[in-house]
């Protein structure tokens, strides 16, 4: 009876127990045993409700082998957890899932490779099963934390290392597919999840020494993702963040952020740039404003670090607003350009700090830190520059207005730029970095209208600086209306001030003006004439500056020009040639020429582009005339280095200069009012020098010889004694109504022939001066009384009484007895 009991123990064991314990071999060497595997599989698809069970038992063997270092029969367990998995598909799989995953976590944390590699490898199979049901309760943070210690392995051999850290990846990345695309795993975007996901593949990102650091969207080969744990990363990087949702785009961001102020990798950035490459090119691009954001928020973080951490983040931002500007970049347009704007006050700030501080006590690092504010400088002007030029042509209309309203100018307020503390020389630099992200801004922008592109909010203050007394100023404001003006690209085509020969040669692209744009020339046309105006005779006018001027002329007469705008610019032309010769300002002979050079290069374009023989006659004979007698006057001559200046030029030889009397004859005809020729040009009057910090000195002169005669009376004339002659001269009106009648001739000639403009001008003028003269009266009689307690006058913005003695009151006659 013994021996029946002993002999019948083995058939009482479960069946699924007896299944399990065939599938191992005596020796592990033999691998698994194919057939005894298959009647398991078999009996596990017939009863599912065993799977629990078996895989418990599976659990238990496997645990037991490991702490045995048995490690043969390990991996047999492992394979034949492996195909059981892959076999069952049903609802009595979950349980079979727990142990599963039990058993990786077992061989996840010890500390043999192979075993890790092992555990890893089933952990990605399961994760490419798709399940029919969601799991409630199930979570992966073991899974998350380990797989990214493995990516971090420091193991001695390099082969071993690259194992581990593969199969790290391997497991972090099927953590990603088992979890995003499962609503109730959303968990995994918790910033404690990421804070471990995202810095494991920026390690090993960062460890590469081939990496591509070009950033470019394809992904990486099969083979070689497989060898290189890089390319790996990089691949479950770009996964990761394509699976990004809208409201986990911060989280995911985050952690890039933290990893390169930890590891450093802001200066030098190429690291950082390509990072910021591979996130842009990944995500969804109506999530793109969301990075930019988070960018932006880093740099105020920074605002205080040293500038070449700042210009390393602003780099970053570039090649981030240069990958968004393509697509969406939502409501953040102008918060780029605020906070960047911000940045660059900043920027000039510490410069003018550490300048001063250089200047009290001479420093090599001081100079050093001054250099990297320049740095800073400039990656903040091509980002906004970069941005502006790709956003679509509405969206940059409104950067141009935004830009231009952070330009400080003199006399106007400036609430988001305060340049009181930054004196003159920080207001320069901010006008000109502002002007040159606008010269970026406006490259390549096609407006159909003049009145679109250069709104009065946008073209008043653009007049303003170009009347400063700066030349570099003056030119960027040039380079900003070429850019805006020149709608069909023939700029190129007029580089330098010369004579053109052949003008049809140049094959320049111009339409039909509109009449938008004949409207808008009637509004402001008589402001741009007035600025090339007085930009002619700047002191401190070069080489350039003429040039520029020369672009500026040409442009509008093929972009603007009209009969009536042709018209105006030879008025221009001929009053800048009269300013020379008269030379009431004693500009240095170098302007003189210039100008003269520059009124004949126009001139001659101006000719042939209207297609009139006779023009073209007339100035023909003026050049060749100045090329034998006056070669300074052409700018061939005029802007080499060594050129001889004349030390007076000859007003009386006309040949020379180009006479209104032939211009006249030449343009007589349909088409053009001549008779607007005889009527000189005079700049208006506008309140852009109160703007500009001085006056021009022909208005300033202008003004006093309007007001001194008429409002200081002569004391001859009011001394002069009545005789019989003066009574004879008021008795005989006939000289008086001669007189009368050819001022009235004259008022009524310049109401027919001379522009809108300048009537308007002068009756404003007029107004003005009245408007003075009442102020001055009403100040004169609508006075207190004197009083023996003292008048209050108002002195340096204090006020203080004056008291007056009794006996020196002078009161009317009535009043005394």
């Amino acid at each position: 009876m013994p021996a029946g009991v002993c002999g019948c123990c083995g058939p009482l064991r479960p069946r699924y127990k007896r299944l399990v314990d065939n599938i191992f071999p005596e020796d592990p060497k033999d691998g698994l045993v194919k057939s005894d595997m298959e009647k398991l599989t078999f009996y596990a698809v017939s009863a599912p409700e065993k799977l629990d069970r078996i895989g418990a038992y599976l659990a238990e063997r496997l645990s037991r082998d490991v702490v045995r270092h048995r490690y043969g029969y390990v991996v047999i367990a492992m394979e034949a957890l492996d195909q059981l998995l892959m076999a069952c598909h049903s609802q009595s799989i979950k349980p079979f899932v727990e142990s599963f995953l039990h058993m990786v976590a077992k061989l996840l944390e010890s500390r043999e490779p192979d075993l890790q590699v092992l555990g890893t490898n089933s952990f990605v199979k399961f994760a490419n099963i798709e399940e029919d049901t969601p799991s409630y309760h199930r979570r992966y943070d073991f899974f998350v934390s380990q797989f990214s210690a493995m990516c971090h392995s420091t193991h001695e051999d390099p082969a071993t290392r690259t194992r581990i850290r593969m199969a790290g990846i391997k497991g972090l990345q099927g953590v990603v597919r088992k979890t995003v695309n499962d609503e109730l795993q959303a968990i995994i975007w918790e910033p404690q999840h990421m804070d471990k996901l995202i810095p494991s593949m920026l390690f090993n990102m960062q460890e590469a020494e081939d990496f591509d650091r070009t950033g470019h969207p394809s992904t990486p080969s099969g083979r070689e993702r497989e060898e290189n744990p890089a390319a790996l990363a990089e691949s479950c990087f770009r996964e990761l963040l394509g699976r990004a949702a809208y409201g986990n785009m911060n989280n995911a961001v985050r952690p890039v952020l933290v990893h390169l102020d930890n590891h450093h990798l802001w200066d030098p950035n190429e690291f950082a740039v390509s990072c910021f490459r591979i996130i842009m090119y990944s995500i969804q691009a109506q999530h793109s404003h969301h990075v930019i954001q988070q960018v932006l928020g880093h740099l105020d973080t920074h605002s205080k670090n040293t500038p070449r951490v700042r210009a390393g983040i602003v780099q970053v931002l570039l090649e981030t607003v240069a990958i968004a500007a393509k697509g969406s970049v939502g409501p953040t347009v102008l918060e780029v350009f605020n906070t960047l704007l911000k940045h660059l006050r900043m920027s000039v700030d510490f410069e003018l700090g550490e300048g001063s501080r250089r200047n009290s006590g001479t420093s090599v690092t001081s100079r050093s830190k001054e250099n990297e504010e320049r740095i800073v400088q400039n990656a903040i002007i091509q980002t906004i520059g970069f941005f502006g030029g790709n956003l679509p042509d509405y969206q940059r209309a409104e950067v141009m207005m935004f830009i231009m309203g952070k330009v400080p100018v003199y006399g106007t307020p400036c609430h988001t730029l305060d340049t009181v503390k930054i004196g003159h020389l920080g207001t320069k630099r901010i006008q000109a970095m502002l002007l040159s992200s606008l010269i970026m801004v406006t490259s390549g922008f096609k407006s159909k209208t003049m009145s679109a592109a250069l709104p009065a909010p946008f073209l008043d203050p653009l007049f303003s600086i170009s009347l400063m007394e700066d030349s570099e100023l003056r030119q960027l404001v040039l380079e900003i209306l070429h850019n805006i003006i020149d709608r069909h690209d023939n700029r190129a085509k007029l580089r330098g001030i010369r004579i053109i020969p052949n003008v049809a040669a140049l094959k320049i692209k111009r339409e039909k003006i509109s009449k938008q744009d004949v409207s808008f020339m009637k509004k402001h046309g008589q402001q741009l004439y007035r600025h090339i105006y007085l930009g002619c005779k700047e002191e401190d006018n070069g080489h350039k500056n003429f040039e520029l001027l020369f672009t500026a002329l040409a442009l509008i007469t093929i972009e603007l020009a009209n009969e009536e705008v042709v018209v105006d610019l030879i008025r221009l032309a001929i009053a800048l040639q009269d300013m020379v010769l008269i030379n009431e300002e004693n500009m240095a002979m170098f302007i003189r020429c210039s100008i003269m050079a520059l009124v004949a290069a126009y001139l001659n374009f101006l000719s042939q582009m209207i297609a009139n023989p006779p023009f073209c006659q007339h100035v023909s004979k003026v050049l060749e005339m100045r090329n034998l007698e006056a070669p300074y006057l052409l700018p061939e001559h005029i802007f080499r280095e060594k050129c001889q200046l004349p030390s007076t030029l000859e007003k009386e030889d006309r040949s020379l200069y180009f006479q209104t009397s032939e211009i006249a004859e030449s343009l007589a005809g349909p088409g053009y009012n001549v008779d607007r020729l005889s009527v000189p040009y005079i700049p208006q009057v506008t309140d852009e020098d109160r703007l500009s910090r001085r006056k021009s000195f022909v208005d300033t002169i202008s003004l006093q010889v309007d007001i001194l005669p008429s409002s200081l009376p002569d004391k001859s004339q009011l001394a002069e004694e009545i005789t019989f002659e003066t009574l004879k001269k008021a008795i005989d009106t006939t000289g008086m109504e001669e007189q009368e009648r050819e001022r009235r001739r004259q008022v009524i000639e310049k109401f027919q022939k001379a522009p809108f403009e300048e009537i308007a001008a002068h009756c404003e003028s007029k107004a003005n001066m009245l408007h003075n003269r009442l102020a001055q009266i009403f100040e004169l009689t609508i006075r207190p009384p004197p009083s023996p307690s003292g008048a209050v006058t108002i002195t340096a913005g204090h006020a203080q009484y004056q008291s007056v003695p009794v006996y020196e009151m002078k009161f009317p006659d009535l009043c005394v007895y």
